[in-house]
């Protein structure tokens, strides 16, 4: 049992967070696995509420999920067992009665995708997504109580075009914002956190872009070629939560990986555009354009791209605490 609990935190620590802060710890006991959100990684700047560090514990918790099907447990899963205030995020217990849970075998299908799923800034080739995978994707949102929806009109993807550069170009204007870019991207090889160079692309004026990827680039050393050419036209979908809280965000970010792992799956690639959510007067634009009932969260780009180099991870005794009786 602590076995396959120690095994899931490794799985966990995989999943991919905003610009790979990793903010969360784990503490193990004998038959639980806690997860709690690291305060002191998240992006003042950025994401002053919290929601980005929400999301991608939820993202964390998920692959523990995942992990622990694989093995053949279904565990208890207590959300917010302390208040949506408080630093655990989630406790996974599998010392008591499991809850009913018919989607473990799903779950456990996943598992082959946790070391392949990434982050892909590259360009896209023109190859469609079928109807069949996204509606798959958004099955697998609505299995973790989210929403997905493709954005699809024509005026709607010219909407959230404009956005998405109006936020870019707002967050880009701010110096504390640049400073924590610069504080979270890196070319030193022997970094176990943050976005490495050779994970993103060179930023020259050429990219061609009508989604902007956010620029990671601070050192003008990004390794990826600098035409990415994030198009309006591909494959653009918008995942959201009725409520705008903790809890829904955790729940989104637990939807946000099951899709990544899908879309890799799939075989297709995908890398999150979210500036357009994070700034406050895009994010009230963008629901009022695409006359959205939810709460917007996470866009993300999907098509095919070639592989490109995954980012570091933090060594595990960084992040695990042991706690035989918690």
């Amino acid at each position: 049992m602590v076995a396959a609990l120690r095994r899931a935190v490794v799985r966990a620590v995989r999943a991919p967070s905003v610009h790979n802060t990793q903010p969360w710890r784990f503490v193990l006991g004998a038959s639980t696995l806690r997860v709690e959100q690291d305060r002191s990684r998240q992006l003042r700047v950025l994401d002053p509420a919290g929601r980005q560090l929400a999301l991608s514990c939820g993202c964390a918790l998920f692959n523990a999920r995942v992990s622990l099907a694989a093995d053949g447990f279904s565990p208890v899963v207590r959300c917010f067992p302390s208040g949506q205030q408080g630093p655990v995020v989630a406790v996974l217990d599998l010392g008591g009665e499991p809850a009913p849970d018919a989607d473990r075998a799903d779950l456990a299908a996943l598992e082959p995708y946790l070391e392949r799923r990434q982050t892909n800034r590259r360009r896209f080739d023109d190859t469609p997504v079928p109807a069949g995978v996204t509606a798959r994707l958004v099955a697998a949102a609505r299995a973790e109580g989210a929403d997905l929806m493709q954005v699809l009109a024509e005026e709607h993807r010219q909407a959230v075009a404009v956005l998405s550069q109006r936020a870019d170009a707002l967050q880009n204007a701010n110096p504390a914002y640049r400073a924590e870019i610069r504080a979270w991207t890196s070319t030193d090889p022997g970094r176990s956190d943050g976005v490495p160079a050779l994970a993103v692309p060179h930023v020259d004026g050429t990219a061609q872009d009508d989604i902007p990827i956010r620029d990671f680039d601070t050192a003008g050393k990004g390794w990826l070629p600098a035409d990415t050419r994030s198009s309006r036209s591909q494959c653009l979908l918008l995942l959201g939560t009725d409520a705008d809280q903790p809890r829904a965000w955790l729940s989104a970010g637990q939807a946000l990986e099951r899709i990544l792992l899908e879309i890799t799956r799939a075989g297709y690639a995908a890398s999150p555009l979210t500036q357009v959510v994070e700034v406050a007067s895009t994010r009230i634009a963008l629901r009022t354009e695409l006359s959205l009932t939810m709460q917007p969260h996470v866009l993300l780009r999907v098509g095919r791209a070639g592989v490109t180099p995954g980012t570091p991870r933090r060594l595990l005794d960084d992040v695990l605490e042991e706690k035989p009786n918690p």
